[in-house]
Parts: structure tokens; C-alpha cells; sequence
């Protein structure tokens, strides 16, 4: 089965580079275009299933794709964002400012950082690999056909960088090693035995509709 990871497109606080975490954010004309292509790059791979984040951006951006194959969108809440904490709803530049050692240690030393009243990169991890680890086990199962078409997965930068890692066998000090785009996707094959890394970030179908990262609050 072949498994597509992808970020949700742009939202109004990415472009503002305002932490979201948990938080709701709507997507941008852009984020909206992006979800446009996402959907018709998915319609040429022939995806039978679409599974989300509950958060909106992501429901958002994988309804598109679910509207264009006539699925419906499968929630599941280990998809979820990484939760900033107290970081959430504030702009990077104010955090690099009032929170500085954190924000050093986030942006050099990741896998040192447990967010006040939030989540440790750890935790990501462990939640992309249970999610992981179900579809793997529906692969044995040969009754329930569902379970072995390509998939959309729809979530956040944390999860697919998570995702990747894992699959590359990195530690969590490698997290922003990865390409992770708005729009874009991983693509993984999933055996019985386990998951393997296709590609790393695909962005041919974006186009000219690609969004600058390195202003966002990742």
C-alpha cells in the first residue's frame, strides 16, 4: 500500500509566523490552492482513502482531495499537531524575544525541549508510530480491503517531519532536517513487515503555488 504524508496548505497564522499548535487557523487563498492541487495530484495516484488531523486546516485541506475520489475524511486525533503550549497564538519574533533559551534550544537542540503545558517532540513520535502502527497491522488483515488502497494522510509539519525520521532510522536531534512544505507530501510504501520512504517531499504539483517557509512559526 502506498501512503502519502502530507502538511495541510497555508494558513493566515503561517504566514504571520504565529504559533498554532492546538490552536484553529484558517487556510489562506493560497493554503486553498494548494489544497486544489494536492487533490488533483491525488485523482492521478488514485488514493481510496483519506485520513486527517482533526484540526481544520488539515480537515480543510483533505476535503478537497475526499470531494474529488467521493470518500469522506477519516479523523483520527494522533495526527494532531505538536502542542506549543504557551507558545500557542503568539508570533515568532515575540517568543525569540521573551523566551529566548527555549527558542535557541527549539530551533538548535529540538529533542531537549518540552513545551510548558504542551508536548516534547518524544510524544510526536510515539503518536505517528502508534497511527503508523495500525496501518501496518490492517495490512494482515486480507478481509478488510479498505485497508490496503493508497492513502492521503493530512496532518502538520511536526508529524510529517516525525514521520520521515522515523522511517529514515534519525534521531529527534535531526528534526528540521527534512523538507516539509504547505501542500507537500512524503510518500511511503507500507508492507506487512513495515513502512519505507519513497520520497521525501514531492512539490511538482504545486507548481508556482509554492509558500515560503522561512517566515513561519514551526
Amino acid at each position: 500500500m502506498r501512503v502519502y504524508v502530507a502538511r495541510h496548505g497555508e494558513t493566515t497564522w503561517n504566514l504571520a509566523g504565529r504559533y498554532q499548535g492546538r490552536r484553529e487557523s484558517a487556510l489562506t487563498a493560497l493554503g486553498m490552492s494548494q489544497a486544489f492541487a494536492l487533490a488533483n495530484a491525488m485523482v492521478d495516484v488514485r488514493v481510496g482513502r483519506v485520513i486527517a488531523s482533526p484540526l481544520l486546516r488539515c480537515t480543510a485541506t483533505a476535503k478537497v482531495s475526499a470531494d474529488r475520489l467521493n470518500l469522506s475524511v477519516e479523523r483520527d486525533d494522533r495526527l494532531i499537531e505538536i502542542a506549543h503550549g504557551t507558545w500557542e497564538g503568539r508570533l515568532r519574533d515575540e517568543i525569540a524575544a521573551n523566551d529566548a533559551e527555549r527558542y535557541r534550544a527549539w530551533r538548535h537542540e529540538p529533542s531537549h525541549v518540552a513545551f510548558e503545558d504542551g508536548e516534547t517532540i518524544a510524544q510526536v513520535r510515539a503518536r505517528w508510530r502508534d497511527f503508523g502502527s495500525s496501518l501496518t497491522r490492517a495490512m494482515r488483515d486480507p478481509e478488510s480491503a479498505s485497508n490496503h488502497v493508497a492513502t492521503l494522510v493530512v496532518t502538520h509539519d511536526a508529524v510529517v517531519r516525525a514521520a520521515i525520521l522515523d522511517r529514515l532510522g534519525a534521531e529527534i536531534a535531526a528534526f528540521w532536517e527534512p523538507q516539509v512544505e504547505n501542500g507537500a507530501y512524503a510518500t511511503f510504501d507500507v508492507a506487512a513487515t513495515g513502512w519505507a520512504l519513497v520520497e521525501e517531499c514531492s512539490t511538482a504539483h504545486l507548481g508556482a503555488l509554492r509558500a515560503a517557509t522561512e517566515g513561519q512559526a514551526l
